[in-house]
């Protein structure tokens, strides 16, 4: 995960930076992020669309989800937010708040990555949220290490077609990149603020996984720009936190194979190979690199690539050992590198209790305990 220690509007052009160089290639259609983009679009240079949202806080309340396990001592809040009228574009989140002292705690926004996965279905019910799903599909048991225990979270499936998020322009669909995806996600957090107003002030972080490499900072560079405009409202955007960020292919095949070396799956033959012969930085690859790369999957063999330690059938409950090694940390200019072991792709999945230390720390500006 990397984690800048604090965002404020003079960090803009380091953000932009960090986004222009690393801009998508996901889809031809996908509308990629752009300095010049940013100044020209609509979406930006015009008043950002604010819907009545009076009294939709309390209807938005959740009374008990289906399969519920008694004694839920926290308030939870699901519902649409329209972002588009004039499209019928509207997105679908999933709100928990702190059991513990809620109005003093920061507002944590969770972006699950794909470009397609659910931060509902995957991000609140199989990694962070208060809830993981019994194997009978129909009941719910509280997960001990939910985030809520150090935040107020709130899920928010992005772009439309994600989850329960939704478009009556068929268009839409097929247009959606990381530009538009940006502007929405701006728009649901304007018009959420107007239903929560009593979030307003509070201390803001966007955290997420995968492709959200790229919903995430474009996103923050959306808010610090847009905070520099009186007429909106101005969101107390304090930091972000990525996991295993999807920032382009050649830099994450890269690490791919990388990975497969330091972890003992490949051979010191096959990484030399893959060295010498695979461009990553212009994307050429030569008959031979492509070789050495296939002998590199060989040699991994039928590993789940994103949790290797996975057996075929993976159990459900995890099972630490009190007093390991929980991890390694490497700062740099304000960035923070943690690496979390024993986790694959989901951290919140495959190491719960890790991963709550993590996002615990960094909302208090520390690092993780060193004992």
């Amino acid at each position: 995960m990397a984690f800048p220690t604090m965002c404020s509007a003079n960090q803009i052009d380091n953000l932009y930076k960090l986004i222009k160089s690393k801009k998508s290639d996901f889809s031809s259609n996908a509308a990629t992020w752009d300095e010049e983009d940013f100044a020209s679009d609509k979406r930006f240079s015009s008043r950002v669309y604010v819907g009545a949202q009076d009294g939709m806080m309390e209807a938005d309340k959740i009374e008990s989800l289906p399969g519920q396990p008694q004694g839920v001592d926290f308030n939870q809040y699901a519902g649409y937010v329209t972002v588009d009228p004039k499209a019928g574009r509207a997105l679908f989140y999933y709100f928990v708040e702190s059991p513990q002292n809620s109005s003093y705690k920061p507002l944590v926004l969770w972006l699950n990555g794909g470009p397609g996965c659910s931060s509902l279905g995957y991000g609140a019910m199989e990694e962070l949220g208060p809830f993981r799903v019994n194997s009978d599909g129909k009941t719910l048991f509280r997960n001990e290490y939910s985030w809520n225990q150090a935040a107020n979270v709130l899920f928010l499936e992005s772009p439309a077609g994600v989850g329960f998020s939704y478009s009556n322009t068929t268009s839409d669909y097929g247009n959606t990149g990381d530009k538009s995806t940006a502007a929405d996600s701006y728009t649901f957090l304007i018009n959420w603020l107007e239903r929560f107003p009593q979030y307003k002030n509070r201390e803001f972080y966007i955290t997420g996984e995968s492709y959200a490499g790229h919903y995430v900072p474009q996103l923050a560079y959306t808010i610090l720009s847009m905070n520099k405009n009186t007429n909106e409202t101005s969101i107390n955007l304090k930091g972000i936190a990525i996991g295993n960020a999807w920032i382009d292919d050649n830099t994450s095949i890269k690490g791919i194979y990388d990975y497969f070396w330091t972890h003992a799956l490949n051979s010191d033959e096959t990484n030399a190979g893959i060295n010498k012969y695979c461009d990553y930085v212009t994307g050429n690859f030569s008959d031979t690199c492509s070789k050495y790369q296939s002998k590199g999957n060989q040699e991994a063999g039928g590993l789940d690539i994103y949790n290797i330690y996975a057996p075929l059938c993976n159990s459900s409950t995890p099972k630490p050992i009190p007093g390991s090694v929980g991890g390694y940390v490497v700062q740099y200019k304000g960035l923070t590198l943690l690496t979390v072991r024993g986790a694959g792709h989901t951290v919140p999945s495959y190491q719960p209790e890790r991963a709550l230390t993590v996002i615990s720390s960094f909302l208090h500006g520390k690092l993780p305990p060193s004992s």
